[in-house]
């Protein structure tokens, strides 16, 4: 007899698995199937920020930006060890443009045609006023003016910049995030499928029968309700898989990211504007390196062969190489990555000026079905609580939002506790490093001691990796964080990779095929 379940969940990104948390929270039986890993797409390739979206006021998204600062504070409070505070330096130039398709620019063309597209110093702060009070700040702090003189801050710029303002906005491992919602919509009663495809989903009676594939298997469920949220893939889930017409449209863009060497000697990001209108963000990244980026280029073709071009590489390069004082060449480029965001089509002119917010649309055409189109990372939770308000009348006398401020695995502990919590395994484990502590701490935060259970040596870990990856954490992220293969574990359960020979990670797969 075919598994029945409440709710079924095609697409294991930030959204599905979001959803499937928050679904199972409300005592709902769900069931999520992915057809690669969990965060194998888009969710793992983001600029890895919970941000308001500053640049997005520039396009009137005053209610997109609203949300998103709220949500930065409750997300913070679930998840200490993976997202923190970070501040931002915004150096100021009189070369600064707007984008010109922007209706901030459309306006300001006409009311202050001697501007001639600059962005005024003025309406700059003007903007980070609004950022700091739209959305209720209370951790945060706020926006202040910087002297880049004999700082920090300044001493990786070039001497022309003087002056800059200092704001605030989040970091967080985006990829773990997935992750971590994915194991409490578990421990919740939800059921995770992971290299597990749909192929076939269609309306029998009351339900849903879904039909999917697993290792060469054929397995047949049942839903009252389904929900696509199989991001860039889900227009071809809507044709191909449920073979239906609709009306929405999802585009496809590329935002690609270069990893550098480290380029300043201080934990704050930059966030960089270019004469062409766009701006970048250059942030401090696994501690010896810089992440710059995004890109924003209309993407045609499979997401997943999505790439870093030579020509965004260079791009990016030069846009960082407008501010930066020793200059990056491409020998200076470790790392690329690429994801497609599968933004909702709103007929804008061009992808960045393309609409970030999310749009559910559902079909109560016979069993429900409940289509994600866009959304981004920091409003994932909203965006899980909106669709619940969608499906709700078809599940009566379940409980109300709930997820706010609930902890996420291994973050049960205050927000300034994470030194804390270094200092503690430091000295319940007196054979790890600091490097190596902060890093357990920052992905597992209190589940940590867990992984090291009674060692009392590295040795007692098991087989040693490399970069600190032992034997005893590469078993749990296999048991306990769906991690199948190397590159699970070393580009999206970690950043190990960055670190890491070939050699090494291929003993990685090898022991992990073995198992």
């Amino acid at each position: 007899m075919a598994a029945q379940y409440d709710l079924f969940i095609i697409g294991g990104g930030i959204n599905g698995c979001g959803i499937a948390r928050d679904a199972a929270g409300r005592g709902l039986s769900v069931c999520l199937a992915e057809m690669g890993d969990l965060g194998g797409a888009t969710s793992s390739a983001s600029t890895k920020l919970f941000h308001g979206g500053l640049r997005y006021l520039e396009f009137f998204e005053f209610s997109l930006v609203r949300h998103a600062l709220a949500e930065r504070e409750t997300l913070l409070r679930a998840m200490p060890h993976i997202s923190w505070p970070m501040r931002f330096v915004l150096p100021l130039s009189p070369e600064m443009r707007f984008d010109s398709k922007t209706p901030t620019s459309r306006l300001l063309g006409a009311l202050m045609p001697w501007l001639r597209g600059r962005r005024p110093d003025w309406l700059i702060r003007l903007g980070l006023f609004l950022y700091d009070h739209l959305g209720g700040r209370k951790i945060l702090p706020g926006t202040k003016t910087l002297q880049l003189q004999g700082t920090a801050e300044g001493a990786a710029l070039q001497d022309r910049f003087v002056k800059a303002y200092e704001y605030s906005d989040c970091w967080v491992e985006d990829a773990r995030l997935v992750v971590l919602n994915a194991r409490d919509a578990e421990a919740r009663g939800a059921r995770i499928l992971t290299r597990t495809k749909v192929i076939a989903a269609s309306r029998a009676g009351d339900h849903w029968q879904v039909t999917l594939e697993r290792d060469g298997l054929a397995e047949v469920v049942t839903a009252r309700a389904l929900v696509n949220a199989a991001g860039p893939w889900v227009a071809d889930v809507v044709q191909g898989v449920i073979r239906q017409n609709s009306r929405e449209a999802v585009r496809l863009v590329r935002g690609s990211h270069i990893v550098v060497p480290r380029v300043a000697q201080h934990d704050k990001a930059y966030f960089l504007q270019g004469a062409d209108g766009r701006v970048i963000f250059a942030i401090p990244y696994e501690n010896d390196f810089t992440l710059i980026g995004t890109t924003d280029a209309d993407h045609q073709g499979d997401p997943l062969a999505a790439h870093c071009t030579e020509v965004e590489r260079d791009y990016l390069i030069a846009f960082a190489n407008q501010y930066l004082k020793t200059q990056l060449t491409q020998a200076d480029v470790v790392w690329t990555y690429s994801g497609v965001r599968p933004l909702y089509d709103d007929g804008a002119t061009s992808a960045t000026a393309a609409t970030r917010d999310y749009v559910l649309s559902l079909d109560e055409n016979g069993p429900v079905l409940l289509n994600i189109f866009g959304g981004k990372i920091t409003t994932y939770r909203k965006l899980a609580e909106d669709a619940w308000d969608k499906l709700k009348p078809h599940f009566p006398g379940r409980r109300a939002h709930w997820t706010a401020g609930v902890s996420l695995p291994g973050g049960d502990f205050p927000v300034d506790g994470v030194d804390r919590l270094i200092a503690d395994l430091l000295d319940r484990y007196p054979f790890l490093t600091q490097g190596w502590a902060t890093r357990l701490i920052r992905a597992y935060g209190t589940e940590a001691r867990l992984i090291l259970g009674d060692a009392t040596s590295a040795a007692d870990l098991g087989q040693d990796f490399g970069a600190t990856l032992t034997e005893a954490e590469l078993r749990w992220l296999m048991t306990h964080e769906y991690a199948r293969t190397a590159q699970d574990v070393v580009w999206r359960r970690s950043k190990l990779g960055l670190r890491l020979g070939a050699d090494q990670i291929a003993a990685i797969d090898g022991f992990m095929a073995a198992q």
